[in-house]
Order: structure tokens, then C-alpha cells, then sequence
């Protein structure tokens, strides 16, 4: 209506100045009535085809009600001060419900499917548990609404997949389905049967998009082995520098393959004993070039910024060769001994560094246990990485007891403060030695009047990673404790309600595994989801 009194009316509008909004307002609902009477009724739309069976056994109804109210649950403002009070971060728990409720294999009840894509769509950390818990009728939903099409092209799960030992109705599959089926499909397969999926998987190999073949590529991961090194060696040749990369990642996760050999070959050559003193020192000759040969085995030319070539290249080599080379080249040693020999010329860092990768990259224990040293020792003078997301991979390759023992014992020597990416890839719940000294170790920083608001992050970890049964031990720990001359302004206060919504946190994760535990006839051969050596 803006301008109505300066400009003249359309035809058939005979009021002007102050009257001409009001005139053009009326004109306008006539004209929608008049619209609406002669409009013609539309030919219907086909209905959809129905929604496939799901047949996984439905929630227990406590655990319907309580994912109704998780998923309904918005994060509360924090208060005054950025306090977040003592009730449970709902928010925080939804992930591990639905962990759990995949682990037990139940069926999403088709009232909350919208409201379940709703919040995998918010929140991508939901989408793999989300979505495998909707199953085939969440996936037959997102179709119908444009706002969930990432569950179309998204994480694996949901959909309905055919008997893997139907060739035909496999091939229909891969020829004709979305994406995401087609990732879950060669997933399926490759469990029943490796060379089956390598043949599928090549069966349209050259017509794929690049970024479909890196990520059906990656998908090998899982159950990599001898088996596969021939299909990968023709991926070294590809026109995608990315599937040529993670072809190279792969066989040098391989130690015996022909690519794992190749670059043995040339790290030998870079590294060696120190033969102008007693033997007990390392010297390095990084590689003065980086021809075509070593690029078509996974070999980036060009290093990041900041980075010399020649380092940059050593590095890639070092890690892509199978760390069973070293002991027999540097003079008979264990890993043991190999990572305490002084490294000449400045080389040491690059060189563990480049050790460390190998150790996670071919899933090597023995190695990764010798570069993290003893917990005791202070990151920066232990002998591989004094990076903690590094050790935090080293950790990674270590079974789940043996972890919790070294990262429980490093907590006893270093404190949280150095901790907590260490804590993220521990098993959940945490094991009792672990769960022990995360929760002495706050007791001591609130005793000493420590700033309470640096832990918490670890707090919340703990809200989501300790094993429940600690709430009883951690009610004495939710007093408010008497303020010493050193302590911050307030610490007490915010000790106490930390305290207590861990405390209230852990209580509520054990009424939610209790509503979601099946009745006692069924679960006979089901695995406790809470032992099933999740990380947080």
C-alpha cells in the first residue's frame, strides 16, 4: 500500500488520497473471492506407496515417553554467571539413548519419526544413530519432505535392504537405489562376503562420481585385508587425487601388500645407524626429490605452508612403511630401544611423529605402547608426540582395558587439566580405575579451591561417560565446601551444583537403561549395551 496517496489507483478503484489503502485492500479480497469461487478442483496426487515393514521389536513404553521428552527437550539458558544449575543436560543424553536403543535393536515408534529427523537434521552428531533407528520407514518418510533429504545422502542406515545372496535384487540395488542405500548395501554385502562387494563395488566403478568412489572406497576399512590390494592398486592409477590418496592410505595399512613394500623400500634408504660414531644414533637423508612413482604410491608433491619439502616428503614415506622394517635395519633393536636412540641433525621430532601415524595408521599396539612411554612421564620428554590428539590416536589402538589403566594412571600423575582429549576416546562407561581418578581427581581440585569453571569439560564428559553406580559414591562431593583464603570468589557454590548435576545425570542415565533393557526372556545372547566399548 505504500505510495497509495500519491499515485493513482488501478482501474475500477475509484477512491483516492486517504481513502485509496482502504480501496485497494477491498479490491484485493474481492478479488480473492472471486479466485477461489472459480477455481476447479485439481486432479488428486498419486498416493505414496506404503511405508515398508519394520519388524525390530517396538520401545518398551517408558522409553517411548522418555525419547518423547528428550526429543522435546531444549537446552535451558545457563543463569547468572553462565551457571547451569543441577538438572540434567537432556540434550547431551539423547545420543547415548539412542545408542543404546540401536545396541538392543528396537524399532522407532512412527508417532516421533518427524520429530527424530527433525533433530538429526539440527544436529549432524545425531544423524548415524538417528537414522539407523528410524530404520526403513524413517528413510520412506524422508522422501516426503525436501527438509530431510539429507537423510538420503547421508549417514548409512535405514533402509531395507535385500538377502545379500540375491544377485539379483543386490544388482537392482546398486543399479537403481539413492546413495545412502547403496553405501549400506555395500556394507551388508562386504560382510558376507569380500570378494562379492569387490565385485559389485567394480562393476560400476568407472561410471561413479568421483566423491561417490572416495566414499565407497572408504567403506573397505571395514575387513580390510590381502584380499582387497589388487582392486586398490588399480585406484592408485585413478583420475581423482583423493581416491589415488586413500587407495595408498589403505595398502599402506597393509604390511605385506606390494605398495607397503615399495615405500619400505624407499624409507630404508632415508634412515639408517649413524656410522661415524659407536652406531647409537640415527641419521636421516630425506628424499632430495619426489618423482612420479612416489606420487602414484600416495606421495603429495607440494607440503602444506610453512613445511620444507624434504621433511614434508621423508614424513609420508616413514608413516606409509610397515614399521616391521625398522628393527632390522637399526641394528637388530626393539621398538624399545629404537625410539630412545638420538636422532642426528634435528630429525627426531619428524621422524617419531612420522612413527606415531604408522603405529595408528597399521594398528600397531606394540608400537603405539612404546611411543606413548610410561603415563608417569611428562608428554613433553616422552618418546613419540607431545601432541595430545596424537596420543589420543596411539591410545586409540590399545585395548579398551589397557587404555583406561594408562590414561587413569596419567590422570594420577598430570591431573585433568592435560586429560581430556586423552578421556574422549576411552570406553563407555568408563572402567572403574579410570571413573576412580576422574572422580578423585576433581575431589582434590575442589578441595584446593581450584577455578571450577576450567573443568568443565571434563565435568560434562563425566555426566555422560562414568558408569552410573558412581553416583552414590559422588553424594558426599554435592555439600558446599568451606571456602579457604586461596580459594576463587563462589568456587564452592559452583563445586556444589556441578556436583550435584553430575550426581542427578548419573541417576537419570540408569533409570533410562533400565526403561530401554528388554524383559529378562529376551535377553538371552544380548550384549549390555553399556559393555559394548563405546567412546564418548
Amino acid at each position: 500500500m505504500l505510495g497509495t496517496d500519491r499515485r493513482t489507483p488501478p482501474a475500477g478503484i475509484l477512491a483516492a488520497g486517504k481513502d485509496a489503502p482502504v480501496a485497494l485492500l477491498d479490491a484485493a479480497a474481492l478479488l480473492t473471492v472471486r479466485r477461489r469461487a472459480g477455481l476447479l478442483p485439481a486432479r488428486a496426487a498419486e498416493r505414496p506407496e506404503p511405508a515398508p515393514r519394520d519388524t525390530r521389536p517396538p520401545l518398551p513404553e517408558p522409553a517411548r515417553q522418555r525419547l518423547v521428552q528428550l526429543l522435546a527437550d531444549r537446552a535451558a539458558p545457563a543463569g547468572a554467571g553462565g551457571r547451569r544449575g543441577t538438572a540434567p543436560d537432556l540434550t547431551e543424553l539423547l545420543p547415548q539413548w539412542l545408542a543404546t536403543a540401536g545396541a538392543y535393536g528396537y524399532r522407532a515408534p512412527a508417532s516421533v519419526l518427524p520429530a527424530l529427523l527433525d533433530a538429526a537434521r539440527a544436529r549432524t552428531d545425531l544423524r548415524p544413530g538417528a537414522l539407523t533407528f528410524a530404520g526403513p520407514r524413517g528413510l520412506w518418510l524422508a522422501r516426503l519432505n525436501p527438509e530431510w533429504k539429507f537423510a538420503l545422502r547421508g549417514a548409512p542406515g535405514g533402509s531395507a535392504l535385500p538377502d545379500v545372496h540375491d544377485k539379483e535384487a543386490v544388482g537392482a540395488l546398486w543399479q537403481e537405489g539413492l546413495f545412502v542405500e547403496r553405501v549400506t548395501l555395500l556394507a551388508a554385502v562386504r560382510a558376507a562376503g569380500p570378494e562379492a562387494a569387490l565385485e559389485l563395488l567394480a562393476s560400476t566403478w568407472q561410471t561413479e562420481r568421483a566423491e561417490d568412489r572416495l566414499m565407497f572406497l572408504d567403506s573397505l576399512r571395514t575387513g580390510l585385508s590381502g584380499a582387497d590390494e589388487a582392486f586398490l592398486e588399480q585406484a592408485l592409477s585413478d583420475r581423482s587425487r583423493n581416491v589415488r590418496s586413500t587407495a595408498a592410505e589403505l595398502l599402506s595399512a597393509l604390511p605385506r601388500s606390494a605398495l607397503a613394500g615399495r615405500m619400505a623400500a624407499r624409507a630404508v634408504t632415508c634412515v639408517s645407524l649413524d656410522r661415524t660414531g659407536d652406531g647409537s644414533a640415527i641419521a636421516v637423508e630425506a628424499p632430495h626429490e619426489c618423482d612420479t612413482d612416489m606420487q602414484r604410491d600416495g606421495v603429495v608433491a607440494t607440503p602444506p605452508a610453512g613445511r620444507g619439502e624434504r621433511s614434508w616428503w621423508l614424513g609420508q614415506l616413514v608413516e606409509a612403511a610397515p614399521l616391521g622394517v625398522w628393527p632390522e635395519r637399526l641394528g637388530g633393536r626393539a621398538p624399545e630401544e629404537i625410539v630412545t636412540l638420538p636422532v642426528r641433525d634435528g630429525w627426531q621430532d619428524e621422524l617419531h611423529a612420522a612413527w606415531c601415524r604408522a603405529a595408528v595408521r597399521q594398528r600397531d599396539a606394540h608400537w603405539s605402547r612404546v611411543l606413548l612411554g610410561p603415563p608417569s612421564a611428562s608428554p613433553a620428554a616422552g618418546p613419540g608426540t607431545s601432541s595430545f590428539a596424537e596420543r589420543a590416536k596411539l591410545l586409540a589402538t590399545l585395548e579398551g582395558g589397557e587404555r583406561a589403566e594408562w590414561v587413569a594412571a596419567f590422570i594420577a600423575a598430570h591431573g585433568l587439566s592435560e586429560a581430556f582429549q586423552l578421556l574422549g576416546v576411552c570406553a563407555v562407561p568408563w572402567a572403574d580405575p579410570l571413573g576412580r581418578a576422574v572422580v578423585d581427581a576433581l575431589d582434590i581440585a575442589r578441595d584446593a579451591g581450584s577455578y571450577p569453571w576450567s573443568f568443565s569439560g571434563v565435568m560434562g564428559l563425566a555426566e555422560r561417560c562414568l558408569n552410573p553406580s558412581e553416583a552414590g559414591r559422588l553424594e558426599l562431593l554435592t555439600a558446599t565446601p568451606d571456602e579457604t583464603e586461596a580459594a576463587s570468589p563462589g568456587a564452592g557454590g559452583y563445586w556444589s551444583e556441578a556436583f550435584q548435576r553430575l550426581v542427578s545425570t548419573l541417576r537419570l542415565r540408569a533409570t533410562m537403561q533400565a526403561e530401554l533393557a528388554p524383559p529378562a526372556p529376551a535377553r538371552r545372547g544380548v550384549t549390555p549395551p553399556s559393555a559394548g566399548g563405546r567412546s564418548c
